[in-house]
């Protein structure tokens, strides 16, 4: 006995609906490094580093979100 398998339209549109799920996962991890990377490094900087960009400690959270979201 031999077995035939087809691609239903069905199995194609789960199979569009997957690969769109990845690669929006994917952006928004990407997205996400963005955000921890920018954090990480105004963390590191001195208060006196960040006055001279304008920042202070407080500011930290909307620019890497402002970096990384927008």
């Amino acid at each position: 006995m031999a077995d035939i398998t087809t691609n239903t339209p069905v199995q194609a549109g789960l199979n569009k609906r997957f690969q769109a799920a990845l690669k929006s996962l994917t952006a928004r991890y990407a997205q996400y490094r963005v955000y921890r990377e920018t954090m990480n490094e105004l963390q590191g900087l001195s208060n006196r580093e960040l006055a001279d960009l304008g920042l202070s400690r407080s500011e930290i959270r909307r620019v890497a979100y402002h970096a990384a979201y927008n």
